[in-house]
């Protein structure tokens, strides 16, 4: 009797793809992390950060679907490879800005990089997973790649802190430059392979419109997507009040240094990375509402204790760490859950859309968050906009429990199981 060989849960190529995302993410997480000091360094003002981070939500709001079209049309590698050199031209205004709001320019061209990137990554995993394995290889796949956020944030924290913030996006820079180069590699050999099987993958505006006429009737049809947009909007717009003032947050009232910044930080990552495979195997095992509903429950509890030391000061700075491990917990949890479940609830040539549209706010209404948050530090103090986010998080259980629910008769659509060493 033949023995019928068991496939890896990641093949080869998912592995490549990874070690070029973590190249690229230990780029970005040395310096994201810091981004309002340096906006700081560069005379910005509180209500100058909150102003900055909510115009740069402006080129997203317009490029996020387009993103996902692309990566749904042209395949994830070239979409990846694409949006990758506009990742690499991003550090050149990083690294030469003299003033706050040149980097106003890197954070648009960025945004390039990030709306193909983005969709195509959670898109691409999928389509190397089979349904049944899809949370686990999720939460692996997480847990590999959150060694960007164990790495980049202490290493960004210790040269911007040693050497300054320019030589430290010029590291930074490097590191994204090498995984441009396996992002192309990979794109060429895709594109080979296209080639010789007779495929040809093209952008076509009646393409773009069939597919936003499809996701309109699954957005507005009442359904598990209607509440997932409708859930995940308000958490968005509530992370947007904070998001951006957490590092000013940490230096200014806990007293805490770029290193220990960046060490905060990866605690976060290490905490992340320990609960992204226990995650994706809840996710399989109990249902995708499970592990998001524990995750908003775990961040919301952490926000609370970063509030809570706020008249502790510096003599609380242990505790940053307690609340910032309790918040990789939770993302870890549901993460590999969330996208799971984006996965299941639309047809496959449409996953690059629907990543895009989910997983990341695109809404009028979330756009002056960043500036609101500002305004809320600046007349009610500083743990104003924590205390909301962290409400509305715990609030959003509720939908997430009675709604994030596929029917027990739904297949997912479009689905069709890939080896896992096919590529793109």
């Amino acid at each position: 009797m033949e023995t019928v060989k068991k496939q890896p849960l990641l093949s080869g190529l998912l592995i490549l793809f990874l070690t070029a995302m973590i190249f690229a993410n230990i780029g970005g997480n040395m310096y994201e992390g810091l981004m309002p000091l340096y906006l700081k360094e560069l005379n910005a003002k509180i209500t100058d950060i909150g102003l900055f981070f909510t115009l740069a939500q402006v080129v997203p709001l317009f490029l996020q679907i387009l993103g996902g079209w692309v990566s749904d049309s042209l395949g994830r590698l070239r979409a990846i490879a694409i949006g990758s050199v506009f990742g690499l031209l991003g550090f050149i205004p990083l690294v030469l800005a003299d003033t706050w709001h040149w980097l106003l320019l890197a954070t648009a061209v960025g945004a390039i990089a990030r709306a193909l990137v983005g969709p195509s990554f959670d898109a691409f995993i999928a389509e190397h997973s089979s349904e049944e394995n899809r949370g686990k290889v999720y939460g692996i796949s997480q847990a590999i790649f959150m060694v960007v956020t164990v790495v980049g944030p202490p290493l960004g924290g210790w040269l911007a802190g040693s050497f300054g913030f320019k030589l430290m996006l010029f590291v930074a820079g490097v590191f994204y430059a090498v995984a441009v180069a396996i992002r192309l590699g990979m794109a060429r050999e895709a594109a080979k392979g296209e080639q010789a099987n007779g495929e040809k993958k093209t952008l076509s505006f009646s393409s773009l419109r069939s597919n936003l006429v499809s996701m309109a009737a699954l957005v507005f049809g009442g359904g598990l997507i209607t509440w997932m947009l409708i859930t995940d909007g308000l958490r968005d717009v509530s992370f947007q009040f904070s998001g951006s003032l957490f590092p000013v947050y940490m230096q200014e009232v806990g007293g805490l240094s770029y290193q220990q910044i960046g060490w905060v930080t990866s605690v976060f990552g290490i905490f992340m990375m320990l609960s992204t495979i226990p995650g994706g195997w809840l996710s399989d095992k109990a249902g995708e509402r499970v592990g998001i509903a524990l995750g908003m429950i775990l961040m919301s509890t952490a926000l609370f204790v970063l509030v809570g030391i706020y008249p502790l000061g510096a003599s609380g700075q242990w505790l940053y760490y307690v609340g910032w491990g309790l918040a990789g917990l939770g993302a870890g949890v549901s993460q590999p859950a969330y996208s799971s479940l984006i996965s299941k609830a639309v047809p496959k040539e449409q996953r690059g859309l629907a990543f895009g549209l989910l997983s990341t706010s695109l809404g009028i209404v979330s756009l002056p968050a960043p500036w609101i948050g500002a305004q809320l530090w600046d007349k009610f103090g500083p743990t104003a906009p924590f205390t909301i986010t962290a409400s509305v998080l715990m609030l959003s259980v509720i939908p997430i429990w009675l709604k994030f629910k596929l029917p027990k008769t739904e297949v997912s659509a479009g689905e069709e199981t890939i080896a896992p060493a096919a590529a793109d």
